[in-house]
């Protein structure tokens, strides 16, 4: 390595006579070079540097769900239920990355303790009321009586039932669940029910449109408090519900994050499990997230109710 080193440098100085320029010692010593022609000094240039690869710009952020205005982030405070059936959640949103958590009960849920729910920081719970025209949930009044005395927030709803007339089932409603200026808007539940013994009609889209907003109505105007609709993926999209676009949504999505499966539909509430485990309630439990954070949930209890 230095005798090829030595040699290089004389090539170099023989090289700079020849063009008749002068070496100068120092510079030649230090590997260096200056080349004088017609009197005038030139520095042999530098090596260029190497070109760096460009780089790929960095992505976008991911939009902000379209049931809330940022993305909540995960935390160790925010609840997180057990599961019988735990799903794998691809999403960014998870479930744990909300802060507020409830459930929905009926009497397929037996006896509830309702102070370990309340321990198990579960927020809201809506409660079955009533179903069809003549259907009262022989549980509705223990529990509205025994969630509110626990603290949780709750509210009353009702199944609906497509073998009676919405006119029926709106008396039947307003009948049967109190007015009640602590509780939460009174939600309608509207899905297909394949499993119903007694009735299995699908009405056709404008039929269901037209008994959805009769009902809705008659709710807003007894109760003064805009109801919400809950709703499954496939009744969504067979009825066209992204019409109703003054209510807010609760919507069922178990196997993915509703902004997937409902199109970024706006949701205030999204249920996620129908086999969660909360305490104080046997066996399998459905549990939903609130869209906001703690602040905007605080903020909504106090604008509805």
């Amino acid at each position: 390595m230095i005798s090829a080193f030595l040699l290089s440098r004389r090539r170099l100085a023989c090289i700079i006579l020849l063009l008749g320029g002068n070496v100068l010692p120092d510079q030649a010593a230090a590997g260096k070079a200056v080349i004088t022609m017609a009197g005038a000094a030139a520095v042999a240039p530098t090596p260029r540097p190497k070109p760096v690869a460009p780089q790929e710009p960095a992505a976008a952020p991911e939009p902000a769900a379209a049931g809330a205005a940022a993305m909540p982030e995960e935390s160790a405070d925010f609840p997180r239920f057990g599961d019988r059936k735990p799903h794998i959640w691809l999403s960014r949103r998870k479930p744990w990355h909300y802060a507020i958590h409830g459930t929905d009960i009926s009497r397929h849920n037996n006896i509830i303790d309702w102070p370990a729910v309340a321990r198990s920081r579960v927020s809201f719970v809506f409660i079955k009321a009533t179903e069809g025209g003549d259907h009262l949930d022989p549980n509705f009044a223990r529990n509205w009586r025994e969630a509110k005395a626990a603290g949780i927030a709750r509210g009353a709803y009702h199944f609906y039932y497509f073998c009676r007339s919405a006119k029926d089932q709106l008396r039947w409603f307003t009948r049967n669940v109190p007015r009640d200026k602590t509780a939460l808007p009174p939600v309608l539940d509207i899905e297909w029910n394949h499993r119903s013994p007694t009735c299995r009609r699908r009405p056709p889209a404008a039929v269901v449109a037209r008994n959805m907003r009769l009902f809705l109505n008659g709710v807003e105007k007894y109760y003064g408090q805009r109801p919400i609709i809950y709703t499954t993926v496939d009744f969504f999209y067979d009825n066209h519900l992204g019409r109703f676009k003054n209510y807010p949504f609760w919507l069922r999505s178990v196997a993915a994050h509703p902004d997937k499966r409902y199109n970024r539909q706006p949701w205030l509430f999204w249920q996620y499990t129908g086999t969660g485990h909360i305490p104080g309630i046997a066996g399998d439990a459905d549990i939903s997230v609130f869209s906001g954070d703690s602040r905007q949930w605080r903020d909504w209890l106090r604008h509805v109710r």
